[in-house]
C-alpha cells in the first residue's frame, strides 16, 4: 500500500527536475502488511522540503526569512525542525499517489501511527495536541495544497495571500489580517505553488515564474515566484464563494436598499444591459450572481470568464473559459476569440465576467444586435470612469472608429451601470446605480436613480450613512413597463 522499508545502504539521492521527485525506501516493521510502493513519488502530489531549490537565489531567500510579527511566532526554531523531520520521513514512507486514492479515515490514521513511530525513534517530545496539529498538517499536504487548506475551508475568508514562508495574510469581513498560519521554508511554498500549477496541466519555474491557475473549487490562484518575486514565491488565491446571494440578501445585510432590489429585478425582467462597475475585491462578481437569479430560466445563457466563478442556477447555461498559451508559447484562446464563438451559439444573454480589453467591442456589438439582457463587469470607480474605460477598451480593438461612433455605441447599447465599492470599514456597498439616456452633442447623458450617502465614521471606524433615491423616475419604465407589471404595480 503506501510504506517503504529502510535500505540497508542509503540511497541515491533524487535528482532534481521541474516538478521534483521523491526518493524510496523499505518500510519498517511495524507496517511490514502494508504493500510498498516502487515508483518514484511526484512531487506534484507531495513536495519533498529537502529537495534542492530551483536556484541558488531562492535557497538564499529560505536561509534569511525577515521579520513577519506574530505569524512568524507560530512556531519556534525547535518545532520548525521537528516539523520539517517529520515531514520528510513521512514523504519517504508515505507513497502520496496510492493516499490520495486511499479512504480519508484510514489515510489519518496511518498517518497518525507513522508520526509516533518518527516521534519514538528520535525521541521527540510532542504532547497530543502537538501530535494531532502535525498530523493534521501532513494529511493536508497529502491530499491539500498543504497549511493554508484550513484558510480554503473556513467560509469567513475572501482572500489568502502567502508573502513568503512567514507572513500569510487573510481577508476576513473586508479587513485584512495576518495569519498564524506559515510554511517550513521557501522550497516549501514554491512545492505548493508547483502543485498548485501541476493541476491544471501549467508549470512554474525561472522560465515561467507567472501562473495563473484554478483550484478544484473554483478558486483563482496567481502564483509569482523567482526571479520576478525577489523575496520568495508569492501565491494569492480569491476564494469561490459556496453561497449565491440573491438582491434581497444582499439589501438585508445594508449592500443596498430594498427599493434598488425591486430596481435591479425590473431592469433584469425587462432585458437592460446592465455595466458592474468597481475596485478590485468590490463584490461585483456577488452582484453579478445575484442579478443573473433574476433571468427567466428558459432562455440560453452563455457566461465568458477567465475563471470560472459564476453560480448561474438556471439550466441552460454554456460556461466557457480562456486558455493561456502552452509552455511553447500557442493555443491562447482569449476573452475576443469567446465572445466572437459565442455569437454563433444562439444565445439569449451573454455574461462576460470581466471587460479589460478588445472583448468590449464585440460585447457592444452583441448588446446592439439582439442580445438584450447581456451582462459584464468594468473595473472603475465611478460610473462616468467606467464609460471611459469603455471608450479605451473598443479603441484597444483597433477598429479605427472615431470617438463620436465609440460613443454612440456605448449609449445605444448600455442601459445601466451599477457602481459597487468596499468601504473604508470593509463593507460592500452599491453607492450608485445610473441610467443611460443617450447622447446630447457629444456627451453620453446620464441621470442617477440611487446613490449612498455617508453622514459620519463611527469610533469603531464604521461608516454610517444610508442609501437615498436620485427623485427621478427610470426611463426604462416609460417603454417598457409591459415586461415587468406582472406583480401588479
Amino acid at each position: 500500500m503506501l510504506v517503504r522499508k529502510p535500505a540497508p545502504a542509503p540511497a541515491a539521492r533524487p535528482q532534481p527536475c521541474a516538478l521534483g521527485t521523491a526518493s524510496v525506501a523499505p518500510a519498517p516493521a511495524a507496517v511490514q502488511d502494508l504493500p510498498v510502493a516502487h515508483e518514484p513519488v511526484a512531487a506534484v502530489r507531495a513536495p519533498v522540503a529537502a529537495a534542492p531549490a530551483p536556484a541558488a537565489s531562492r535557497q538564499a531567500s529560505s536561509a534569511t526569512p525577515r521579520s513577519t510579527g506574530r505569524a512568524s511566532q507560530a512556531l519556534t526554531p525547535e518545532s520548525l525542525n521537528q516539523r520539517r523531520l517529520i515531514r520528510t520521513q513521512l514523504f519517504e514512507q508515505i507513497d502520496p499517489l496510492k493516499a490520495a486514492r486511499m479512504e480519508r479515515d484510514r489515510l489519518r490514521s496511518q498517518i497518525d501511527s507513522v508520526i509516533r513511530r518518527i516521534a519514538d525513534e528520535h525521541r521527540l517530545h510532542l504532547s497530543s495536541q502537538e501530535e494531532e496539529t502535525i498530523s493534521r498538517q501532513m494529511f493536508d499536504e497529502m491530499i491539500g495544497i498543504g497549511p493554508i487548506q484550513p484558510l480554503l475551508e473556513d467560509d469567513t475568508v475572501n482572500d489568502i495571500l502567502v508573502n513568503g514562508p512567514h507572513q500569510v495574510f487573510i481577508e476576513r469581513f473586508g479587513k485584512l489580517e495576518l495569519s498564524q498560519v506559515s510554511f517550513l521554508d521557501e522550497e516549501h511554498v514554491f512545492n505548493t505553488a508547483q502543485r498548485i500549477a501541476a493541476a491544471v496541466g501549467r508549470r512554474i519555474d525561472e522560465a515561467n515564474p507567472m501562473v495563473d491557475a484554478r483550484l478544484a473549487d473554483g478558486s483563482r490562484v496567481n502564483v509569482i515566484t523567482h526571479p520576478l518575486a525577489l523575496r520568495g514565491t508569492t501565491i494569492s488565491i480569491r476564494k469561490f464563494m459556496r453561497r449565491n446571494l440573491a438582491l434581497e440578501s444582499l439589501a438585508e445585510r445594508g449592500a443596498m436598499s430594498m427599493d434598488m432590489a425591486d430596481l435591479l429585478t425590473k431592469a433584469m425582467q425587462a432585458r437592460l444591459n446592465i455595466v458592474v462597475s468597481g475596485g478590485t475585491g468590490a463584490g461585483k462578481t456577488t452582484l453579478l450572481n445575484a442579478l443573473s437569479q433574476k433571468i427567466d430560466p428558459t432562455e440560453r445563457i452563455i457566461t465568458i470568464e477567465d475563471a470560472a466563478e459564476l453560480q448561474l442556477q438556471q439550466e441552460h447555461v454554456i460556461t466557457l473559459e480562456t486558455r493561456p498559451e502552452s509552455a511553447e508559447g500557442t493555443g491562447k484562446v482569449d476573452q475576443r476569440d469567446l465572445m466572437r464563438n459565442s455569437l454563433r451559439m444562439r444565445p439569449d444573454r451573454i455574461i462576460l465576467g470581466e471587460v479589460r480589453g478588445g472583448e468590449c467591442f464585440d460585447m457592444l456589438q452583441a448588446m446592439n444586435t439582439g442580445h438584450d439582457g447581456s451582462l459584464c463587469t468594468v473595473h472603475a470607480n465611478t460610473p462616468r470612469d467606467a464609460l471611459l474605460r469603455l471608450e479605451n477598451m473598443v479603441m484597444m480593438a483597433n477598429m479605427q472608429l472615431p470617438l463620436m461612433a465609440i460613443r454612440r455605441q456605448i449609449a445605444s447599447a448600455v442601459d445601466l451601470v451599477v457602481q459597487i465599492e468596499r468601504m473604508r470599514d470593509g463593507a460592500r456597498r452599491v453607492v450608485s446605480i445610473v441610467e443611460l439616456g443617450g447622447m446630447e452633442e457629444d456627451v453620453i447623458q446620464t441621470q442617477e436613480l440611487f446613490a449612498f450617502r455617508t453622514r459620519s465614521i463611527s469610533h469603531a471606524g464604521q461608516v454610517i450613512g444610508e442609501h437615498v433615491s436620485g427623485g427621478v423616475r427610470p426611463l426604462f419604465y416609460a417603454d417598457k413597463a409591459h415586461l415587468f407589471k406582472q406583480d401588479g404595480h
